[in-house]
C-alpha cells in the first residue's frame, strides 16, 4: 500500500511580500476558475480523466499560438504571464471544489435538510510548487521559487533551517519526494514536502495473531493490552502525562474564567490549548507504536469513535479528548504501517461499562476516582485496562466468526448468545467462544 507523509520546512528570505502576492494572485485565479468550472460543469463532468479535464478548462481560458480565441478571454488579461504550472494547479483546485459542491448539492436536493450548500470559494488554499517550473532546490539548505516580484513572475531565493534539511536527509532519504506546497503556519512560511513510500503489511492467520488493543482515555493518555486469540493477556502498558494534562486543565480553567467575564473571542488561549493537545497526541502515538514494536504485534485495534457529534461528559474536555483520539489514531496508523502492522477498529459501545469477566455493568467513580471501577462481584479494577481487554476481545470475536461456515456460526451463536451482538461482547465472551469451538 502507498503511504503519504509530509514534513514542513520553514523558509527565510529577504522579504516575504512576493510570496504573499503570489498566494493572493493564485487564490484570485482559483475563484475565477471555480465560476468557469461551475458554468461548464455539464461538459467538464463527462470527461473521465483529470488531466483531460484540465486540458479542457485550459482551452476555455488560455490563449496560445494555435488557439487565438477562447471563451473566457479575460483570464489572460487579469492574470498576465501566470506560470503554466500554477495555472494548472489552480485549475485542479477549482475542479475539485466544484465537484465536491455539485455532489453535496445533489445530496441536499434528494434530502433537503438544513441550508443548501453554498457556491465554493478559494478560501485559504495554497499552490503546489511543481519542481522545475516554479520550484528548484539549489543546495542542501537553499532553493528558489517563482513569485510575483517587481511586477512580473521571477525567481526568488529562500533558505531552509539546517535542522529541517538534516531531518529530511536522515529520515526521508529512502522515500520518494513529491512537489512541495507553500503554506503559512502562524507568522512563518513553510514548504510542506510530501513523501511517498510503499508499505507492506503482514497477513497472519487469526489464530496465530498477537494484537495490541488500545483504549484512549482522559485520566490516562492510553491503556494498551497485548492479547492472543485465546484471550491470553501477554502484556500491559499504561501512559500517563501528568504535566501536559495539568497544563491542559489550567488552560481550560482560564477559558471558563474568560467566558464568565464575558470574553467570547480568545484565540490565543485556544491556540495554546491546541498546542498542548497536539503534544499529548504526539507523545501518545509514539508510546503506542513503541509498544507495538516491543511486542512484535500483528495488528493494533482501536475503538471506532463517533466524532460527528458531541460526546457525553464534561463539555470542552470531552471535545479535546475526541480531537486527541482522532489525531492519535491517524499518527499511529502512519507509524505502524511502516512496520508492516495493520490497524483495525471495533464497536466502542459499552467497552468501559461492561466488566471483562462477564459479570455485567461496572460502577464508575470508586472513591471519587473516575479511572477506577467496581465489578458486580466487588472487584476493583482500572477502567481503561478493562476497556482495552474488551476492545481486543471484540476484534478476535469478529474475525473468528467471519472465518466460520454459516452452519457452524449459527451453532456457536446458540451456544454463546453474546457473540451475536457485538456491543455486549467482553473478554469472557471470547473465552467462551474458544471453549465452544474446542468441543
Amino acid at each position: 500500500m502507498k503511504q503519504i507523509t509530509a514534513y514542513g520546512v520553514r523558509i527565510h528570505a529577504v522579504s516575504m511580500k512576493p510570496v504573499q502576492d503570489m498566494i493572493r494572485i493564485y487564490r484570485q485565479a482559483v475563484t475565477f476558475l471555480i465560476k468557469v468550472c461551475d458554468e461548464q460543469w455539464s461538459s467538464v463532468s463527462v470527461i473521465p480523466a483529470l488531466v483531460r479535464k484540465q486540458s479542457f478548462v485550459e482551452g476555455l481560458i488560455h490563449h496560445t499560438k494555435n488557439r487565438t480565441k477562447v471563451q473566457y478571454d479575460q483570464f489572460d488579461v487579469l492574470f498576465y504571464k501566470l506560470p503554466s504550472y500554477i495555472r494548472r494547479a489552480a485549475i485542479s483546485e477549482a475542479i475539485g471544489a466544484v465537484d465536491s459542491y455539485r455532489s453535496r448539492l445533489k445530496t441536499w436536493n434528494e434530502n433537503p435538510v438544513g441550508k443548501a450548500p453554498g457556491v465554493p470559494q478559494a478560501g485559504y488554499t495554497y499552490p503546489v510548487l511543481y519542481e522545475g517550473n516554479v520550484f528548484e532546490q539549489t543546495g542542501d539548505y537553499s532553493a528558489r521559487i517563482k513569485v510575483w516580484i517587481r511586477n512580473t513572475w521571477d525567481w526568488m531565493e529562500v533558505t531552509f533551517r539546517k535542522s529541517d534539511a538534516d531531518y529530511i536527509h536522515r529520515h526521508c532519504s529512502d522515500r520518494r519526494k513529491l512537489s512541495p506546497t507553500i503554506v503559512k503556519k502562524g507568522r512563518n512560511w513553510e514548504l510542506m514536502f510530501p513523501f511517498e513510500e510503499e508499505a507492506t503489511v503482514r497477513t497472519v492467520d487469526i489464530q496465530e495473531q498477537k494484537i495490541l488493543s488500545v483504549d484512549l482515555g482522559i485520566h490516562n493518555a492510553c491503556a494498551c493490552s497485548v492479547m492472543k486469540s485465546d484471550g491470553t493477556i501477554v502484556g500491559r502498558r499504561m501512559l500517563r502525562l501528568p504535566v501536559q494534562e495539568d497544563c491542559l486543565n489550567h488552560l481550560l480553567n482560564k477559558v471558563k474564567k474568560a467566558y464568565r467575564q464575558g470574553h467570547r473571542h480568545i484565540p490565543t488561549l485556544w491556540s495554546r490549548i491546541n498546542n498542548v493537545n497536539r503534544m499529548i497526541s504526539v507523545e501518545t502515538a509514539r508510546f503506542i507504536s513503541g509498544v507495538a514494536e516491543e511486542f512484535q504485534v500483528d495488528a493494533v485495534v482501536f475503538e471506532k469513535l463517533e466524532l460527528s457529534g458531541r460526546k457525553r461528559g464534561t463539555g470542552r474536555r470531552q471535545r479535546l479528548h475526541l480531537w486527541k483520539s482522532r489525531d492519535v489514531q491517524g499518527m499511529v496508523a502512519c507509524k505502524v504501517h511502516r512496520m508492516g502492522i495493520r490497524v483495525f477498529h471495533v464497536n466502542a459501545w459499552n467497552t468501559s461499562c461492561l466488566a471483562y469477566d462477564g459479570t455485567g455493568k461496572v460502577e464508575r467513580g470508586v472513591k471519587h476516582n473516575y479511572s477506577i471501577c467496581r465489578f458486580a462481584t466487588g472487584k476493583v479494577y482500572n477502567c481503561d485496562l478493562n476497556a482495552s481487554y474488551n476492545i481486543g476481545a471484540r476484534y478476535f470475536i469478529r474475525e473468528i466468526i467471519k472465518t466460520l461456515p454459516v452452519t457452524t456460526g449459527l451453532d456457536i451463536s446458540a451456544k454463546v448468545p453474546e457473540c451475536s451482538k457485538r456491543s455486549t461482547c467482553t473478554l469472557s465472551t471470547l473465552i467462551s467462544l474458544n471453549a465452544a469451538l474446542a468441543v
